[in-house]
């Protein structure tokens, strides 16, 4: 099987639905040949071989709410296409682009679109694109989310008409790096150092308004024997760090900026709660919360009503609250770092969950039925 992908960016500051389409492809490797069209950064484009697979990426205008520009993009995938056919097309939706792209192609391959989440925050573009999101999720071979609740809570697939079509497929990763070892311990010792304090909350993701990063640094005021490491990048961070400031937090919120993937176990190690206050439903999963499972952490999240509380499970490998209220992360979180043994539990159940329901063969296994499935009613 040969399938094409839009995994809409590949860069070292790629965020988790970028993460995800090349663990998918990654884990799929031998069984399916991918190639990945990406937009790139800029006006140059080029190709990357990484040795499961191809990273083609199209020259770049921009962005224009959150959606790529890239004109030769559809060209590049008809010339694709043209040299070495595709059995299956496959999107990961919110992405226009890729939708364009799409119309653009023969209609052979089959499509698959990964339904990662709604549109949420450009309202007044979605009244236009309804009709054409609508057509295509009902053109779709098949769609694919990552957990029921991902359709239970789609206000943008209520159109879709054939149920049977919707298939869930759990996201994977691959957990060896986050396995205890004394190499880990290490240093996660050195990071303990670097952040003096009785206790470490550890928060990670690009700092944008749905992150919610501005309510936990708040409720840090009321969590007095802790230090926060609030890391990654993005376009709020400034505003984040004069909060803290102005809160008069000082050394108890520290802004490491963006961690390489490589030292991200680490990290998980230091701490004692990981922290996702997410507070909009464009957080449908959170790949940071499996990170987090897998290093044995009892996870603080808000109650999205999505994907991300059906991988968390209130009380057992974690705490949820309510969206925006940093009087209740406080006590959240000031609960769990009170009681040792109630951290270990949870942190305990969180890493059976994550190696046993959301392991890279599991993906694997699961798209690679789909794509079977897809192609045999062809044959």
């Amino acid at each position: 099987m040969r399938a094409l992908h839009f995994g809409r960016f590949h860069s070292d500051t790629f965020g988790g639905l970028e993460r995800h389409v090349d663990a998918l492809i990654r884990s799929m490797a031998g069984r399916v040949g991918s190639d990945n069209l990406v937009a790139s950064e800029n006006l140059s484009g080029g190709t990357l071989d990484l040795g499961y697979c191809r990273v083609i990426k199209a020259p770049s205008l921009g962005l224009v709410a959150s959606a790529s520009l890239c004109p030769t993009m559809p060209a590049i995938a008809r010339r694709l296409h043209r040299a070495r056919p595709y059995d299956i097309v496959h999107l990961h939706f919110p992405d226009p682009m890729s939708h364009l792209v799409w119309e653009c192609l023969p209609r052979g391959p089959r499509l698959v679109i990964s339904w990662h989440s709604d549109v949420i925050r450009q309202k007044r573009l979605m009244r236009l694109y309804s009709p054409f999101l609508d057509r295509i999720v009902n053109r779709a071979d098949a769609i694919v989310a990552a957990t029921p609740a991902h359709f239970g809570a789609s206000e943008q697939l209520g159109a879709v008409r054939d149920r049977a079509k919707l298939k869930v497929v759990p996201y994977g990763m691959d957990y060896a790096p986050y396995a205890p070892s004394p190499a880990l311990e290490t240093r996660a010792a050195s990071i303990r150092e670097r952040t003096p304090g009785r206790h470490r909350i550890f928060a990670v993701g690009r700092h944008v308004y749905y992150k919610g990063f501005a309510h936990l640094i708040e409720a840090m005021t009321r969590v007095p024997d802790a230090v926060l490491v609030l890391g990654g990048s993005g376009p709020l961070l400034e505003e984040h760090r004069a909060l803290a400031a102005r809160l008069g937090l000082g050394e108890r919120v520290v802004f490491p900026g963006r961690i390489p993937d490589a030292e991200l176990p680490a990290y998980y190690a230091a701490c004692d709660v990981f922290c996702m206050p997410s507070t909009h439903p464009s957080e449908a999963f959170g790949l940071v919360q499996l990170e987090a499972m897998a290093s044995a952490r009892p996870i603080v999240c808000c109650r999205l009503g999505n994907g991300v509380n059906f991988v968390h499970q209130d009380g057992v490998n974690g705490l949820a609250v309510p969206p925006g209220d940093a009087g209740a992360l406080a006590d959240a979180l000031n609960a769990l770092l009170a009681d040792p043994v109630l951290r270990r539990r949870m942190g305990d159940a969180g890493r059976a969950r994550a190696l046993s329901e959301y392991n890279t063969e599991r993906m694997a296994s699961g798209m690679i039925a789909v794509y079977r499935s897809l192609l045999g009613e062809r044959t």
